[in-house]
């Protein structure tokens, strides 16, 4: 690549501010590995919205280049990187996504088996844009793929937009699932929080066999998506005992077998132990803020209640992401998931419409 060749991309100067699209130099040079990827789409994610706002990533120095759903076609390969993740071969033009660099040498890597939890951790939506590699966020049209990210050729019956939007939150639920464990078809499932988390993991577990799959949230269009899906929807404008009614209504009193917190909301914390059945589990894939609970622990001993954590994903769960989306594309209509379509430079309309819940999962056309 000439040096002198630059991307636009959304940049993030000051937090809670538009972004500003500037040029931001396309490196000319790439490490042993690593990939330069000419972005087709990416998706709004709601921690894009959080980090823009400050109500996350408090600890990322400014500016950085905003995104991380995103995907592409390679337009360079750096030395040595000739396959995916899972042995396909790689060529220029190829699409692809991929994740976060994980070393593949520290202790959690190698001993524990655990990638997300690497000491050696290479993220997106960091670094100084006018700093080598300069590109790693996804509201961009170039992209660096670091030498230690996972990558995987997408399969030609995966459109773009759902690929990027697999590329975060549903691998995310994949990986959360199955640290969560089996679903039998008795199973009561619910789930707290109608995002774009929260109606995969209802997708998940509706998948899954479950007996009945509840989803408290809102606004309508996502309880409706919620319904089309398979679940029954739970407006999030009903009080917490008329959900825990509902819930023991439809369980003989017991209580659910499985709580889901995709909602990000500190209260939810309590409510979704209440929902639980004595043995139930607990899954939280959502409680990403810095705000303390009120919370008696020797509830967990009562109920004999399992509690789950999950972060983030592997590059496995990105190619069981899409393989997912693939073998149930009948059975759910994925593009409702998806909402309007903007250009680069209304980038702002995009994050204003998803900080107000009017979009479910915006794209953004890195090509336009």
């Amino acid at each position: 690549m000439n040096s002198t060749r630059t991307s636009r991309a959304a940049v993030l100067v000051e937090r809670g501010k538009p972004l500003d699209i500037r040029a931001v130099p396309i490196p000319s040079e790439l490490e042993r590995g690593a990939i330069l990827v000419r972005n087709t789409v990416a998706t709004v994610c709601g921690s894009d919205v959080h980090v823009w706002e400050g109500a996350a990533g408090a600890d990322r120095a400014l500016p950085l280049v905003l995104g991380h759903e995103m995907v592409g076609e390679i337009a360079e390969l750096g030395p040595d990187a000739t396959t995916d993740s899972i042995g396909q071969e790689l060529t220029v033009g190829d699409r692809i996504t991929w994740s976060h660099g994980q070393c593949g040498q520290c202790y959690f890597c190698v001993v524990e088996r655990e990638p997300t939890l690497c000491t050696n951790w290479r993220g997106y939506m960091v670094g100084d844009p006018a700093i080598y590699p300069n590109l790693v966020g996804g509201f961009s049209e170039y992209t660096y793929v670091y030498p230690t990210s996972g990558r995987i050729r997408l399969p030609d019956d995966v459109p773009d937009a759902l690929a990027a939007a697999s590329s975060c939150s549903l691998r995310t639920v994949i990986a959360a699932f199955e640290r969560l464990g089996t679903i039998r078809e008795h199973h009561t499932v619910v789930i707290q929080g109608a995002g774009p988390v929260g109606l995969f993991a209802a997708a998940k577990a509706v998948s899954a066999g479950a007996a009945r799959v509840f989803v408290i949230g809102g606004p309508q269009a996502r309880l409706d998506l919620a319904t089309a899906w398979g679940a029954v929807p739970v407006p999030l404008t009903t009080s917490p005992a008329d959900r825990l009614a509902a819930v023991h209504e439809a369980t003989g009193g017991r209580g659910a077998d499985i709580v889901v917190e995709a909602s990000g909301a500190p209260q939810a914390w309590n409510e979704g132990i209440n929902l639980l059945r004595r043995g139930g589990r607990y899954l939280i894939i959502g409680q990403a803020h810095d705000e303390s609970v009120s919370f008696n622990p020797s509830v967990l001993l009562a109920k004999h209640l399992t509690v789950i954590g999950s972060l983030s994903a592997h590059i496995r769960h990105y190619h069981r992401a899409l393989e997912f989306i693939r073998h149930n594309a009948e059975r759910f209509d994925w593009n409702l998931m998806l909402s309007n379509t903007y250009p680069l430079t209304d980038i702002m309309t995009a994050m204003e419409r998803m900080q107000t819940w009017d979009e479910i999962k915006p794209v953004i056309d890195l090509r336009s």
